[in-house]
């Protein structure tokens, strides 16, 4: 096992180049299953996820070769409906599996996933959609096995009590497409991945309609073809490089970045004092060296709204800012559990409901502290790069499911962090 250790107080300088979108490039593995043909995917981050995706997806029969560290080549012409228990397990988004193989085979059975401890994040609306479209759905000792000899295309609801379903959305996307007849998704989620997903399925043959809106319509057609794809840029990678400028009073220039992509989250960050600037074709520069951060107030929502994947980060952040900050949490309500390890920093906050309340303007204190998911793992070492002191960030194999090479890339901004073996912990801790 192993830990980052992080000397903080350094402002981190330079360029960094951010990778393709997990969330992005792991529904895109599964769509290539929707194909008897070999598909290209480019621009593939070099994660954990990822590599578990693939070797799924070889299990279930696929030809799957990564030609080098972005770039996979899968030839899906022979593939079985039964996904292995022992690597979905181990990862929440492989839920996404169920679409291509009820659109393919009219069948499947994938084991419930694993993979993610943020609260409750059930797969219903998945479920209530593959029903509509006439499939027959049941849990059985752990697996959802799928009916869909009789699939085809109606009108699907997707909106949720907090909104509608990215994942769930990609499976109806996946299963409609080669559905019988015409299907009409309301209250579709619009994230910059779903968009992604629909211009690849548009490249191997699907006639999807109000791509980019909550409202699609989708024409089924009888087979698709493959295709060669480029993943779209992580805005999540990308933002949490902007807080790591601001936090540590750096100025970095981002490159490989969809600005359009990141609204909300680039409204408040020149807000709060920072100042963000295009600086050519797809690269931002973020300087906060002289500026003081303002406390801020945010409230996550479905895109495009502020992401709940970045809320954990900008916690972080406002424990440096002048004045009180306030966090609500409206995706994933029990998304705090950054915050007990905050605290063991110094940090200074008080939490109500779905909301932390965070007193800013106070010197964190390098400490010992436990990642509980991906995100909170960014949360900490951006916390670590502004403490004083020595911080020391275990458990980061969740950071390893999201990030690519991230240690790497802040060394290359100056950052001093390294990760070493666990047993280099200090004793006294």
């Amino acid at each position: 096992m192993e830990v980052l250790r992080i000397c903080g107080e350094i402002p981190l300088q330079g360029e960094v180049n951010i990778s393709g979108s997990k969330n992005a490039a792991l529904p895109q593995f599964a769509a290539t299953l929707l194909s008897h043909e070999k598909s290209i995917l480019k621009n593939v981050p070099d994660l954990s996820d990822v590599q578990f995706m693939g070797k799924i997806i070889s299990e279930l029969g696929a030809d799957v070769n990564q030609l080098d560290k972005t770039t996979w080549e899968i030839n899906p012409a022979n593939i079985s409906h039964c996904a292995p228990y022992e690597l979905v397990r181990k990862m929440r988004a492989s839920i996404c599996l169920l679409g291509p193989l009820v659109g393919r085979l009219r069948k499947a059975e994938v084991p419930m996933p694993g993979g993610c401890v943020i609260g409750q994040r059930p797969i219903d609306l998945h479920v209530r959609a593959l029903e509509v479209l006439g499939a027959t759905v049941e849990l059985d000792k752990g697996k959802v096995v799928v009916d869909a000899i009789n699939l085809k295309g109606s009108h699907i609801f997707l909106g949720g009590r907090n909104g509608s379903t990215v994942t769930g959305t990609s499976n109806a996307i996946m299963a409609a497409v080669l559905a019988p007849g015409t299907t009409k998704i309301e209250s579709a989620a619009c994230e910059p991945e779903i968009i992604d997903l629909c211009n690849m399925l548009a490249k191997m043959g699907a006639m999807i309609r109000g791509i980019g809106s909550h409202i699609l319509q989708i024409d089924g057609v009888t087979h698709l073809h493959g295709c060669t794809h480029e993943v779209i840029p992580d805005r999540i990678e990308a933002a949490t490089y902007a807080i790591a400028a601001a936090i540590t009073k750096g100025n970095i220039l981002i490159k490989n970045v969809c600005t359009e992509h990141l609204g909300s989250f680039i409204n408040l960050i020149n807000e709060i004092g920072v100042a963000v600037n295009n600086s050519g074709f797809n690269q931002i520069s973020v300087k906060a060296e002289q500026q003081s951060i303002q406390s801020f107030e945010v409230i996550t929502l479905p895109y495009p709204g502020f992401p709940t994947d970045l809320q954990a980060q900008c916690c972080a952040l406002a424990c440096k800012a002048q004045g009180t900050s306030i966090l609500t949490e409206r995706v994933y309500p029990s998304r705090f559990m950054h915050v007990p390890e905050l605290l063991r920093m110094g940090a200074d906050i008080s939490m109500e409901g779905a909301s932390c309340m965070v007193k800013g303007g106070i010197n964190l204190i390098g400490a010992p502290v436990m990642a509980s998911d991906l995100r909170a793992s960014a949360a900490l070492i951006l916390a670590g790069l502004a403490a004083k002191g020595k911080t020391w960030v275990q458990r980061i194999y969740h950071l390893d499911r999201g990030y690519d090479s991230f240690e790497k890339k802040l060394q290359a901004l100056g950052a001093n962090i390294e990760r070493v073996p666990e047993s280099k912990l200090p004793k006294s801790f």
